[in-house]
């Protein structure tokens, strides 16, 4: 019997859950519990050491460190370099088309110089100085990012190795790989992911090339005037035009590739950091317009600090997720990293047939069904747009200041993959403490077998124990439930 202020309720399992009050698993009563709290300890989460390796280099954790366990396993994977993976199939295509359509002047060889296998180990310098990020940007925080210490991170954007490829000569290159931003939990975002990075950076004469010498003595590459929603200062307008003339070009080239010769597709202006003015490409698909790549003018600020002021050039990017969902209909991004033959033999060439260019569409080979469970939490102290101040118990001062994405990296930790999808469904505050009170919906779902109530049970008990322990929340009737053991 269940004491509800002052109404006594008998059966309390088929109550109604109501977040204001109390909330209960639909799969079990509020009692009961799988594990004891020495268990749940005993099954505690790995916890990264203080000392670790990522990607053969060795870190010592301090005050910036927050990359968990479960994101440094997956750092080796490189899904993109994997033979016959569905991301590796759009890699390839894409090489090829710039393989194919851009040579070098006499012809030879290819323009653009494909690289795929550089550390996502980077500096704060790489990623963020390098491409003039102010030292105050929210871009940098470590609710965003996955900090090994406090001068390295794996990197957020395939950009943050513009500059360096660039001083090292490069004028034309695709570069992809991996990159890592915390974020939140549904089918199509992931913790890591996978970008490809296109630039292109021009000399005055490999810029107007084909006018006549008359025609280039009356144009100028730079200027210094002022910044419009059209240019940068520095740029000349005639430049500007040239630039995104070349851009768009090859861009719809790449689309026609991927999606075929009819696709239909427009460009939409919008703001990117590192480019100005910056664009981007939707197409038609399926009855709907569907966003595929962003891309721009290079920052002339990134280009003087690789080494080019006198240069101009563009940027774009990629994401082969996104890419691969679309034209594969692949709908849950979580199947990138399965590991189940049933998924990676779908995209794999038949003998002597066409690797690249075959239609493939997924086929699901699995229909399990779903398993949801809501977890309620009262929040240590108000909560403005997901950024929750933590209260030190001793001095009762704010100790630390934590997003969102805490709770989902530590969902990730505790539920791995089995995790389908998180979403705050109601947010309450009690009007006599001024408490507030979080309540997320978690659906979890194995994409090989039907998941069972017991381990789907199982992992909330330890994910409300390590709520408790790592972020400082009071999960709600967490506190009735120890007392019954």
């Amino acid at each position: 019997m269940l004491n509800i202020g002052h109404k006594f309720i008998k059966n309390y399992k088929s109550f109604p859950i109501l977040h204001g009050y109390f909330n209960i698993s639909n799969s079990r009563t509020f009692c009961e519990s799988k594990l004891t709290t020495k268990q749940r300890r005993a099954n505690n989460i790995v916890a990264v050491p203080n000392d670790f390796t990522c990607d053969g280099k060795q870190f010592l954790k301090d005050g910036w460190t927050n990359v968990t366990s479960k994101i440094l396993d997956k750092v080796s994977r490189k899904l993109h370099r994997v033979k016959d993976h569905p991301l590796e199939l759009i890699k390839t295509r894409v090489e090829e088309y710039f393989n194919n359509t851009y040579r070098t002047r006499n012809g030879r060889g290819p323009l653009f110089t494909c690289l795929d296998n550089i550390t996502p180990v980077v500096t704060v310098e790489q990623n963020f100085d390098s491409l003039t990020t102010a030292k105050d940007h929210v871009s940098r925080s470590r609710n965003d990012n996955y900090y090994l210490d406090a001068n390295h991170l794996l990197r957020a954007h395939t950009s943050a190795h513009e500059v360096e490829l660039v001083k090292s000569g490069l004028n034309s290159f695709l570069f992809t790989g991996d990159v890592y931003r915390r974020d939140e939990i549904d089918s199509t975002h992931y913790p890591i992911f996978h970008q490809m990075e296109g630039v292109r950076v021009f000399t005055k004469q490999e810029l107007f090339s084909g006018w006549t010498e008359s025609d280039l003595l009356s144009v100028e590459l730079m200027e210094n005037g002022g910044r419009t929603k059209h240019k940068q200062d520095s740029h000349t307008l005639p430049a500007v035009q040239q630039i995104s003339l070349n851009l768009k070009s090859t861009l719809e080239g790449v689309v026609r590739h991927l999606f075929g010769e009819d696709t239909k597709a427009r460009w939409v202006d919008c703001y990117f950091p590192f480019t100005h003015p910056s664009y981007e490409l939707e197409i038609y698909w399926k009855g709907d317009w569907v966003e595929v790549l962003g891309c721009g003018i290079m920052e002339q600020g990134v280009l003087r600090n690789a080494g080019v002021p006198d240069k101009v050039g563009w940027a774009f990017g990629l994401g082969l997720e996104r890419l691969a969902m679309i034209l594969f209909e692949i709908p849950d991004i979580r199947l990138f990293w399965s590991e189940d033959p049933r998924f990676l033999e779908q995209f794999k060439a038949p003998p002597n047939g066409d690797k690249l260019y075959r239609h493939i569409s997924y086929t699901p080979f699995s229909r399990m069904s779903p398993l949801t469970n809501d977890i309620s939490f009262w929040l240590p102290s108000a909560s403005t747009n997901n950024n929750i101040v933590t209260i030190d118990n001793d001095s009762g001062k704010p100790a630390s200041i934590y997003n969102a994405n805490d709770f989902y990296d530590l969902v990730r930790e505790v539920g791995g993959d089995l995790v389908e999808s998180v979403k705050l469904i109601d947010e309450y505050i009690n009007r006599y403490t001024n408490r507030c009170s979080h309540c997320y919906r978690i659906v979890f779902r194995h994409m090989e077998r039907t998941l069972t109530h017991s381990e789907v049970n199982e992992i909330r008990d330890e994910l409300e124990f390590q709520l408790e322990e790592k972020l400082g929340v009071d999960v709600r009737w967490q506190k009735a439930k120890r007392r019954k053991r």
